[in-house]
């Protein structure tokens, strides 16, 4: 039973396997960073749409290209970040994405307009698109096959431990500091990371680098960006027939077309479309991507929830979305057990349908809810996504062979990211569009400026309310309906979003992992497009 593992084993040095998990916990510090800033700016929004000195008085549609400005970015990135890994070593490229992103963090903390805080989180985004293919990569090399699952559930569930830390530091920063301290907190973790990559991570590449694909990651990027300004737009305008957004939106389905028809006919693709022939590939790409759409829709108008209606302050909203990223941080490591006796179909296919629940859980919340209620939902929703995330990320990860481990984990972070941008868009514009339709009437007796301005988020009707003093106290209640009901239509789009991804991995993924040595064996020497 020893001899058939025997070659195995050689395949990583010993000197690497004996320190295996310790350059697994600098991934995961490096890894840190990059979610941790999502995580922290959750709670940090609502502060930077107050108006200067407190914050920046930013709007919806800015606040949404605050965020999807990394994301997009990173996700336009993300292939030719794992190809330059590939051939140029993945250490390498991870510690400059680190230094890079260091060096937008610290620039971002000290943006004097949103405009700015836009452009700089795109250099965040940057940087990051280097170091999240990188850690996987990195980490595929460092581990036998056997233990990669476990290792890979271990690394997600440093994901929930970042989306744990990352509120309740947002929070207690935004309590003593200015909101810019959100980012600057990144560059200590930054210097730390780099030097413990120094010492003691190996270098790896792929001995058959593809070639840097620059046409593909400009036609990416700039299909995807026309598709989400087009979504933002018609939200901002509570309008989806106007001729601009129409007119936006198509032109990013079209460039995007030419994107796939390109890469298809390209010999040095960004994204080889071939992978996608493999049903449950796709499948487990296209479930990473659903879950960060509902999930990042939801965190958005959560913390509008919690602060603007509820009144907590953000270190208190930090505490709140605590049960969300603990289960994360606890399920994930253990959801291979589930697989392990169930199967990739069920546990994830239960996974999704329980997130989907969850999200519909929101459209039963009022002003008055007891927040206990809040608490168990957010618990589920956390225990549902890792039964998601581990599963799919060992099927994405192992379904390509080692030496392309920076592809596939580009591809699978492509599609979380761009699912993430997309769920902060749709979502986001669909609780602008809602949100603006439930408080036009109120907003009648304004000047027709100020009435379009304070009708694109809570926000922006609280501060109009503010200024007017007593004459703007009725805008205040009716700020807060508006609200809730424009929570409840998001929330039930993104539950709708679920179920579909439930039907997809339950249609096309498989039951049950080969699980004996000569079966493993036998599915590792099998092209990836046959598995």
């Amino acid at each position: 039973m020893t001899s058939p593992a025997a070659p195995a084993r050689r395949r990583v040095p010993e000197a690497v396997h004996r320190r295996r998990w310790v350059i697994l916990g600098v991934l995961m510090l490096s890894l840190l960073i990059v979610v941790l800033d999502n995580s922290i700016l959750n709670v940090a929004i609502k502060t930077i749409s107050t108006p200067a000195p407190t914050g920046l008085g930013a709007t919806q549609s800015e606040l949404e290209w605050a965020i999807n400005s990394y994301t997009l970015v990173f996700a336009g990135l993300l292939f030719s970040a794992g190809l330059l890994g590939d051939r140029l070593g993945r250490k390498k490229v991870l510690i400059g994405g680190l230094v890079v992103f260091g060096a937008g963090s610290a620039l971002a903390a000290f943006s004097g307009s949103p405009a700015e805080l836009i452009g700089f989180r795109a250099v965040m985004g940057s940087g990051a698109a280097f170091v999240m293919p990188a850690t996987l990569a990195v980490l595929m090399n460092v581990f036998e096959r056997d233990e990669q699952p476990k290792a890979i559930g271990i690394w997600a569930g440093g994901v929930g431990l970042a989306i744990a830390i990352g509120p309740i530091t947002g929070g207690f920063l935004l309590d003593h500091f200015w909101w810019g301290s959100v980012f600057l907190v990144n560059v200590p973790i930054v210097v730390l990371a780099v030097a413990l990559m120094l010492w003691l991570v190996p270098d790896s590449r792929d001995p058959n680098p593809g070639r840097i694909d620059p046409v593909g990651v400009v036609l990416s990027v700039a299909g995807l960006v026309l598709l989400v300004y087009g979504i933002i737009k018609g939200g901002q305008l509570a309008d989806f027939t106007d001729v601009t957004v129409v007119s936006t939106i198509g032109a990013g389905l079209a460039v995007l077309a030419a994107f796939v028809v390109f890469e298809k006919r390209s010999d040095h693709p960004s994204i080889d479309v071939t992978y996608f022939k493999n049903k449950v590939f796709s499948a487990s790409v296209v479930a990473i991507a659903l879950v960060f759409f509902a999930l990042m829709g939801v965190t958005f108008f959560a913390v509008f929830y919690t602060q603007s209606v509820r009144g907590y302050s953000p270190l208190e909203t930090g505490l709140l979305m605590l049960p969300l990223a603990a289960t994360q941080m606890i399920f994930a490591p253990r959801a291979r057990l589930m697989v392990d006796r169930f199967g990739n179909k069920v546990t994830t296919t239960a996974g999704l349908l329980v997130l989907a629940a969850t999200l519909a859980a929101f459209a039963t919340l009022d002003g008055d809810t007891p927040i206990w209620i809040l608490e168990v939902v957010f618990f589920l929703m956390g225990a549902g996504m890792a039964h998601v995330m581990t599963p799919v990320s060992v099927v994405i990860m192992q379904a390509l062979p080692r030496e392309k481990a920076g592809s596939a984990s580009a591809l699978s972070n492509v599609f979380r990211q761009v699912g993430g941008a997309l769920g902060i868009a749709v979502l986001g514009s669909v609780l602008s569009a809602a949100y603006r339709n439930g408080i036009e009437d109120d907003l009648g007796p304004l000047p027709p400026g100020v009435r379009h301005a304070a009708g694109e988020s809570i926000e922006a009707t609280l501060a109009v309310a503010d200024r007017l003093g007593a004459r703007g106290e009725p805008l205040i209640g009716a700020a807060d309906d508006a609200f809730l009901h424009a929570m409840h239509v998001t929330a039930l789009w993104g539950a709708g979003v679920a179920v579909l991804g439930a039907v997809v991995v339950a249609v096309f993924l498989p039951g049950r992992t080969p699980t004996s040595e000569g079966d493993e064996e036998k599915r590792e020497l099998m092209p990836a497009a046959d598995r």
